[in-house]
């Protein structure tokens, strides 16, 4: 009774350790993994190898499993029927497979999932070994679940994912309201357009570049804008951008005779389909402030400016010097009044919406 007794205590242990173990490295989420690995904690480090390549620690723990409960069954009949006889058989094969449901599999499991964590880093060096020990039992296997298991590449997570947890996190009290709200932000900037940012050449602020600073004193004095666009004989002909800073010094200094298109510094045009992440990326890289958007024939849509970007990221930014905060709705109610001057009726034109 007592070498019965021994041979089904090891059976369930060892199948509970394996299932325990399962669970507990299939749970642990990669991203946190890696966060633990930057501590460069050896168990940390060698867990993060290990969860990588799951298949084969997998592979090995499911291979012990099944030798321990296999094997371990064939142990326990043949005891058993050499202690008590064939007639015990039966009994004995219900009680074990009862025992390893409830303490085997059940209970491992759960106490896996609930501390995979601390779990996973006491057997990552052991499952490390036993995999490398157990190397040629696992290639096998590896090469007859090949056709199945070695599918695409599953992506860590996904913009939906992370949207969710950010929800999840402001609901619980994890993230502040205003960092879920800037989180949530970050993501429009892959979905809007230069198109949908920008202040629309009705509403955009420009000089002649032949004019002179004298004729023009009054506008640049007025204007609200920092950089002004200069054109030529039309506005689709943009000759640069010009600082109201130098135009206004210009005039202290006595220059005002002189022609705004000398002082004129080079534009850089953009066309309106270009995204507002490409696009904050392009005014850090050039250091400016203004662009000129193209349409799809190459005439003048807009100007977008670095602050229609961020405002993506922030909302609507008003300083004590705006006059007009939605530039974009100024210019549609410009153009509903031009059609209708013109005897179109705007709603037909689509320019309301």
């Amino acid at each position: 009774m007592l070498q019965l007794a021994v041979v089904m205590l090891v059976v369930i242990l060892g199948s509970a350790l394996c299932s325990g173990s399962e669970t507990a490295l299939l749970s642990m989420p990669i991203l946190r993994v890696r966060q633990l690995a930057q501590s460069e904690e050896r168990s940390a480090i060698v867990l993060l190898q290990v969860r990588e390549q799951i298949n084969r620690p997998i592979a090995t723990i499911v291979i012990l499993n099944n030798i321990f409960n296999i094997v371990g069954s064939i142990l326990v009949g043949q005891v058993t029927a050499a202690a008590l006889g064939e007639a015990w058989l039966g009994a004995v094969s219900g009680v074990l497979t009862f025992l390893i449901i409830v303490f085997a599999e059940i209970l491992p499991k759960t106490v896996g999932e609930q501390f995979s964590e601390p779990i996973s880093l006491a057997i990552a060096r052991p499952i490390q070994l036993l995999t490398l020990f157990m190397s040629p039992l696992v290639w096998i296997v590896e090469r007859a679940t090949a056709p199945i298991t070695q599918t695409r590449k599953i992506p860590i997570t996904n913009e939906a994912e992370i949207r969710f947890l950010t929800k999840l996190g402001r609901q619980e009290g994890i993230i502040e309201d205003d960092e879920a709200e800037m989180i949530q932000r970050v993501f429009r900037l892959n979905d809007v357009t230069a198109s949908d940012l920008m202040t629309p050449r009705v509403a955009m602020t420009y000089l002649a570049g032949d004019r002179t600073l004298d004729d023009a004193r009054q506008e640049i004095i007025y204007s609200q804008h920092s950089r002004i666009v200069v054109i030529g004989e039309s506005i689709d002909q943009v000759a640069g951008i010009v600082l109201k800073d130098e135009l206004l010094i210009a005039m202290i200094d006595d220059h005002s005779g002189i022609k705004i298109d000398s002082l004129v510094r080079q534009a850089r045009f953009v066309p309106e389909s270009i995204r507002a992440d490409k696009l904050l990326k392009s005014f850090q890289d050039y250091r400016e402030h203004l662009v000129v958007v193209l349409d799809e024939y190459g005439g003048v849509s807009g100007v977008v400016t670095l602050e229609d970007v961020v405002e993506v990221l922030t909302d609507e930014i008003v300083d004590e010097t705006d006059r007009i905060v939605d530039l974009q709705l100024i210019a549609r109610r410009k153009r509903s009044a031009l059609l209708r001057s013109m005897g179109i009726d705007a709603s037909e034109d689509g320019s309301q919406s």
